[in-house]
C-alpha cells in the first residue's frame, strides 16, 4: 500500500493488495484516533479518503438519533467548503446520499448520468458525468453518517473502492460516533457553566428590578444575541406585561401587554413550553404590532417560560442571535435560566412584601398613639415604640435592659400562673398604673398578646391611656352620687304623701281615683328602688360596705319580688311561677337588697318577654350556697354578649331591629349586690329559647327551716 499512501492529491488508484488495504487502515486509524474535535474528525476522514482512494471532493452528511442531518462537511480539492446546509439537504432528500440512508447499503455509480440515483444540482441544472462512491457509517448497526467521494471521470470508481470505503467507513464511523459523544459533552458542560453562572449572578440579589436586569444580561451574554426581554403575567393569568429590556428600542418594550396565545410570549406562556423560531416574520405565531410600535426588527426567536414552584409565572426571549441562527445549546441553556429566574423572581416578589409589611408595621408601630412594647415570656423589653419611650422618660436603649413589670403593677390573676391565659394567641387586657420617671403616672388600659416573632414566642404589650376616661368616669359617678342622694329625700315625702292620700280617701270612692293613685304608688316606688339601687351601686364600686345581710327566710324574699312586679306581668298577661324548693334554710343576706336584685331581673324578664309567655322565680340549695334563678321564655342572649351585660352601661341589641331598652345599670347592680354578699352570678341563654339568670347566696349558720 506504498503506492497508495504516497499517492498524490487527486490520483486514481484502481487496485489495491491486502498488505496495502491494511496499511491504509492503520494510517487512518491513527489519523482518526488523534482528534475529538466534530469538525476536525471530518475533515481528515475526507482528505485521507481523497488522498489514498482518489477523488476530486468528499462529503460527510452527520445524522441525529433519527436520522436528520446534525452537522457536516464538503472538500473540494482539499478546500472546505463552510456552507453546505443546502446542498445537503437536497443530496439527503433526493440524492444518492438519500438512498444510502434508507437502505443502509454502500452505493457505487459508475456515471451519474446513468443513474436515477444521482439527481440534478438544487438549481435545476444537470451536472457533467462523475463516478460516485458513497457508504453508510455504522458504529454498531447505528446510523452515524454518509461518506461521499466524487471523480469527475467517469467509471473511475470500482468495487476494489467501493470495498476500501466501505472499510474506511466503519472506521471513521466510530470516530465521528466519539466526536459527537465528545461535542455534545462539551456542549453540556458549557450548558452547566453557562446556567451555574447564571445562577450565581441572579441570586445575588433580592431586589426585583436588579434581579430583572441580572437575568437579561446573563441571557444576552450566554446566548450573544442583540436583545432580550421579559415578560411577567398579571394576577388573573391572563395577560403579560414586559417588565424589563436590553437591547435596541428597549425602553419602547416595557410596559407593552399582550394576552395569554397572543405572539411567541403568548403561545410560549399558555403551552409551558419554550421554542426556537429561525424565521419570526414568517412564523403564524408572531406578533408584528410589537415589531411596529417599538421600530424593532425580529428576526430570529428564542423564548421559554419562567416557573415558579411548578407554575408559569413569565417568559423570557432572546432575539436575533449574533450569528444569525440559534445553536441546538441555547435552548437548554435559555431554559436553565428560566427555571433560577422564576425563583429568583418568586423570592425578590416574597421580599418585597415583607419588606412592604415591614415598613407598614414599623410605620404603625412608630406612629401609635399608644405605649407599644414587645418582651420575651419574662417581660424583657426587646422592643418600644416613640410613644413608650415618651411616657417612660427612657430611650431605646435604655429601655432594652428593663422589664415591663417595673413600670406597671401587673394583673396576674388576668395573665394566669406564667402567662398561661395568654397561650394559643388569646389576649387579655386589664387596667393599671404606668410609672414613668419623675413620679409620672398615667391610667392605662393594657392589651396582652402572644405573637411569634422569626419561630420565637413573645409578648406585645399595648397600653392605652384612659387618664381622661377615668377622670371622667369619676366625675360621671360623682355626680350620679349626688343626683341619686338629692332624690332620696323628695322620693321620700312623693311615697308618704301618696300613702296619706290613700288613707284619706274614703272607702266608696270612685275606683278609677284609687286606681290612679295606686299607679302613683308603684311607679314612685319604682323610682325609689332605682334611686337606692344606682345609689348602692356607686358606693360599692368604691369598695363601701353596703346593706346588713342576716338570716332572712328566701321564699319571703321571692314572693315580695313578684308581688312588687305583678302589675307588670298582669298588664303583659305573663305568669309569674314561683318554684322554690320547700325546706330551704335561711341565707343571709340584705332582705332589701336582694329583693332588688330579683325584681331587677324580673323586670328584665318582662322587657323580653312576648304576651301569654312564663317567668319562672325559683330556688334551691347547692352545697353552702341557695341559688336563685329567673327563667323566662324570651329571645334569649348571644354568646358573646353574655359575659359583658354585667358591665356597667353595657346594653345589648335585641331583635332584628337592633332595639335596646334600659340604661344597663340594673345587671351591674346585681352584680355588685350579690357579689358583695359573698355569692356568683351568670346567665344561661340560648337565642330562641330565653335565658335563666342564676345567683347564689351564703346559707345561714344559724338558719332555720322554712
Amino acid at each position: 500500500m506504498a503506492a497508495i499512501t504516497a499517492a498524490s492529491e487527486g490520483d486514481a488508484v484502481h487496485g489495491a493488495n491486502p498488505r496495502s488495504s491494511l496499511d491504509l487502515l492503520v494510517h487512518v486509524s491513527r489519523e482518526l484516533a488523534s482528534a475529538l474535535d466534530l469538525r476536525l474528525v471530518l475533515e481528515r476522514v475526507i482528505k485521507l479518503c481523497l488522498q489514498n482512494v482518489g477523488g476530486g471532493s468528499g462529503s460527510i452528511i452527520v445524522l441525529d438519533d433519527n436520522g436528520l442531518p446534525l452537522d457536516s462537511i464538503i472538500v473540494v480539492k482539499d478546500k472546505v467548503i463552510q456552507e453546505t446546509t443546502e446542498q445537503l439537504k437536497f443530496t439527503l432528500q433526493d440524492g444518492l446520499a438519500g438512498w444510502v440512508r434508507k437502505n443502509r447499503q454502500p452505493a457505487l455509480v459508475a456515471d451519474t448520468s446513468a443513474d436515477a440515483r444521482w439527481q440534478a444540482t438544487p438549481g435545476g441544472k444537470q451536472s457533467s458525468p462523475k463516478s460516485v462512491v458513497a457508504a453508510p457509517l455504522l458504529a454498531r448497526e447505528r446510523l452515524v453518517g454518509i461518506l461521499t467521494l466524487t471523480n469527475p471521470e467517469p467509471g473511475f470508481y470500482t468495487e476494489d473502492h467501493l470495498s476500501l470505503i466501505k472499510i474506511i467507513g466503519e472506521q471513521a464511523a466510530f470516530a465521528v460516533q466519539n466526536a459527537r459523544l465528545y461535542a455534545e459533552s462539551q456542549r453540556n458542560a458549557g450548558i452547566m457553566t453557562a446556567i451555574a453562572q447564571s445562577a450565581s449572578a441572579i441570586s445575588a440579589s433580592l431586589q426585583l428590578d436588579q434581579v430583572l436586569q441580572t437575568i437579561l444580561e446573563q441571557t444576552t451574554d450566554a446566548l450573544d444575541v442583540e436583545a432580550v426581554s421579559l415578560a411577567l403575567l398579571d394576577p388573573a393569568g391572563s395577560a403579560l406585561a414586559f417588565r424589563a429590556a436590553t437591547g435596541k428600542r428597549s425602553k419602547q418594550v416595557i410596559g407593552i401587554q399582550v394576552a395569554l396565545g397572543q405572539g411567541i410570549a403568548g403561545w410560549v406562556a399558555e403551552r409551558g413550553e419554550g421554542v426556537v423560531v429561525p424565521d419570526a416574520q414568517n412564523d403564524p405565531r408572531f406578533y408584528p404590532a410589537v415589531d411596529e410600535l417599538t421600530g424593532y426588527k425580529t428576526q430570529a426567536v428564542a423564548c421559554v417560560p419562567i416557573r415558579a414552584r411548578g407554575r408559569v409565572i413569565g417568559v423570557i426571549e432572546a432575539l436575533n442571535p449574533s450569528g444569525g441562527v440559534f445553536d441546538a445549546a441555547d435552548l437548554p441553556v435559555l431554559e436553565g435560566i428560566g427555571t433560577l429566574a422564576g425563583t429568583a423572581i418568586e423570592h425578590a416578589q416574597l421580599f418585597a412584601q415583607m419588606e412592604s409589611a415591614r415598613a407598614r408595621y414599623r410605620e404603625l408601630f412608630e406612629d401609635s398613639i399608644d405605649a407599644i412594647f414587645v418582651t420575651d415570656l419574662q417581660g424583657n423589653i426587646l422592643e418600644a415604640n416613640r410613644q413608650a419611650e415618651l411616657w417612660i422618660g427612657f430611650d431605646e436603649e435604655s429601655l432594652h435592659s428593663m422589664n415591663v413589670h417595673h413600670f406597671h403593677e401587673a394583673d396576674y390573676r388576668t395573665l394566669g400562673k406564667d402567662m398561661a391565659n395568654l397561650q394559643n394567641g388569646r389576649s387579655v387586657s386589664y387596667e393599671s398604673i404606668l410609672q414613668g420617671q419623675g413620679n409620672t403616672q398615667i391610667a392605662v388600659e393594657i392589651f396582652v398578646h402572644s405573637i411569634i416573632v422569626e419561630g420565637v414566642e413573645q409578648l406585645q404589650w399595648i397600653l392605652r391611656d384612659i387618664t381622661e376616661r377615668k377622670r371622667l368616669d369619676q366625675l360621671r359617678e360623682d355626680l350620679a352620687s349626688m343626683i341619686y342622694h338629692d332624690l332620696r329625700s323628695p322620693l321620700a315625702n312623693v311615697v308618704s304623701g301618696l300613702d296619706v292620700l290613700q288613707m284619706m280617701l274614703p272607702a266608696d270612692q270612685d275606683p278609677t281615683i284609687r286606681s290612679v293613685l295606686d299607679i302613683a304608688m308603684r311607679s314612685t316606688e319604682r323610682v325609689q328602688r332605682l334611686a337606692n339601687s344606682l345609689l348602692d351601686t356607686s358606693r360599692m364600686e368604691a369598695g363601701q360596705r353596703i346593706g346588713n345581710p342576716e338570716p332572712n327566710a328566701v321564699a319571703d324574699i321571692v314572693q315580695a319580688a313578684l308581688e312588687a312586679t305583678a302589675p307588670g306581668a298582669q298588664a303583659k298577661e305573663i305568669v309569674l311561677d314561683p318554684a322554690v324548693v320547700k325546706g330551704l334554710p335561711k341565707a343571709m343576706a340584705d332582705a332589701e337588697m336582694i329583693r332588688r336584685v330579683l325584681i331587677n331581673l324580673i323586670e328584665n324578664a318582662l322587657k323580653y318577654s312576648e304576651h301569654g309567655k312564663k317567668i319562672t322565680v325559683g330556688a334551691k340549695r347547692n352545697g353552702d350556697f341557695i341559688e336563685l334563678y329567673v327563667q323566662d321564655q324570651g329571645r334569649g342572649i348571644p354568646k358573646a354578649d353574655q359575659e359583658r351585660i354585667f358591665e356597667k352601661f353595657a346594653r345589648v341589641q335585641m331583635g332584628a331591629t337592633g332595639n335596646t331598652k334600659g340604661l344597663g345599670l340594673g345587671l351591674a347592680y346585681c352584680k355588685l349586690a350579690v357579689e358583695g354578699h359573698g355569692g356568683e352570678i351568670w346567665v344561661e341563654s340560648e337565642l330562641g329559647k330565653g335565658s335563666r339568670f342564676i345567683f347564689t347566696l351564703p346559707v345561714a349558720r344559724t338558719g332555720e327551716l322554712k
